[in-house]
Parts: C-alpha cells; sequence; structure tokens
C-alpha cells in the first residue's frame, strides 16, 4: 500500500502544472536587411550540411554493401 501511495505522490507531482518563466521575446523589423543573394547562399550552405552527407551514403551504397567484414 506504502508504493502504491508514493507512486500516486509522485505522479501528481509530475502532473501538476509547472510554472515557466515567460520569455521577454519581441518582435521588431530588422535592423539590417538580408539581400537575395546572402539568402540564397544561406539556404545552400544549410541544404548541403543537410543533405550532403545523406548524398554521400546513397552514392556508396554498393561499396558499403560489398565491403567484407
Amino acid at each position: 500500500m506504502q508504493g502504491f501511495q508514493r507512486s500516486s505522490r509522485l505522479l501528481a507531482a509530475l502532473l501538476r502544472a509547472q510554472r515557466v518563466p515567460r520569455a521577454g521575446v519581441t518582435s521588431k523589423p530588422p535592423e539590417h536587411p538580408v539581400s537575395p543573394a546572402e539568402q540564397a547562399i544561406a539556404m545552400t550552405v544549410m541544404f548541403t550540411c543537410l543533405l550532403g552527407p545523406a548524398a554521400w551514403v546513397l552514392a556508396h551504397v554498393e561499396h558499403y554493401k560489398s565491403r567484407a567484414d
């Protein structure tokens, strides 16, 4: 019976609403607008970092399959 009471108190404590401080984030217009060229460079870098490793693995799948362990 004690174990049940202890676990129910733990569950109640976890379910209680936690107070989280509100973030002081405000939205304003940008101080320095980003040019279309800078946006294109940033998007290219992001996609290369995300998709580059996956493309490398897919390009070398046959090598990984034929490799003897």
